[in-house]
């Protein structure tokens, strides 16, 4: 299980109000789980020497490489709990009076100053060669380091669960990496609200949404097993974007516990 931007594995642990989290829902319904920090990030280290070397005058300050978090303001609209600067929606199935701990969670995002590829995509696909191929998960930011596991060594990654990725082109995919794509089941999820209005110029969850639709459909003509759960469809409304902290979370960990056994 891969965390999202400005987060960590913090993220599956437990839910904001101290509810039982994804981690350790799965291990009780026997999976062993592995929970990671993406490198750049909490337990995975920075290297800040960048920022040092600004600070002492070694190099321009036009070296800084970007860093980033989000507000709590942002994230409401953002994560789709509710309007900016406004109320959560009514049906909103993410629990509000624990904002602040969420907040808490919140933690610089220095992905910027990664060489490319991110070296998070070979470190999970060796994670999972090790396990002997493992069910590979991504949420938001990292919503399409599951496909990037499975280019980087296919003996790593069974299947891969994509938790609302911000798109599902983030390049134009040539034919032999469709190919890999076709071999592993794919399960996409997105919750509700896509029609929300955000926070990112430019971005849209229904875009977003949608992208992944046609993606799915190229995977299944190419001979692929991919699927779109929208939880709406599923009978689950009020979902933000945080669906592993939601009050109704567990229910959604049972939908893809199920698509797992059946896959």
């Amino acid at each position: 299980m891969t965390h999202g931007a400005t987060l960590t594995g913090k993220t599956y642990d437990t839910t904001p109000d101290g509810r039982m989290g994804w981690y350790e829902y799965f291990v009780r319904q026997g999976f062993p789980t592995y929970i990671v920090d993406q490198v750049s990030r909490a337990r995975s280290g920075v290297d800040i020497s960048v920022y040092n070397n600004v600070r002492t005058g070694a190099q321009p300050a036009s070296d800084l490489p970007n860093a980033f978090r989000i507000s709590q303001e942002d994230g409401l609209a953002q994560f789709r709990v509710g309007v900016r600067n406004g109320a959560p929606f009514e049906d909103t199935q993410f629990p509000v009076e624990a904002l602040d701990e969420l907040a808490a969670q919140s933690v610089p995002d220095f992905n910027a100053t990664l060489p490319q590829p991110n070296p998070s995509y070979a470190a999970l696909a060796d994670l999972g060669a090790q396990l002997g191929g493992a069910v590979v998960m991504g949420h938001s930011e990292s919503g399409l380091f599951p496909l990037h596991a499975a280019l980087a060594d296919p003996a790593g990654v069974d299947k891969m669960v994509l938790i609302e990725p911000g798109t599902c082109h983030e390049m134009a995919w040539n034919a032999n990496q469709m190919a890999v794509f076709s071999s592993k089941p794919i399960l996409v999820v997105f919750g509700d609200h896509l029609d929300a209005a955000g926070t990112v110029p430019g971005f849209s969850w229904d875009h977003a949404y949608e992208d992944c639709l046609t993606f799915i459909a190229e995977v299944d003509a190419a001979g692929g097993n991919a699927t779109m759960l929208h939880l709406p469809a599923a009978g689950l409304t009020g979902n933000s974007h945080l669906l592993m902290m939601e009050r109704n979370n567990l229910e959604i960990a049972d939908l893809l516990i199920d698509w797992i056994e059946e896959n």
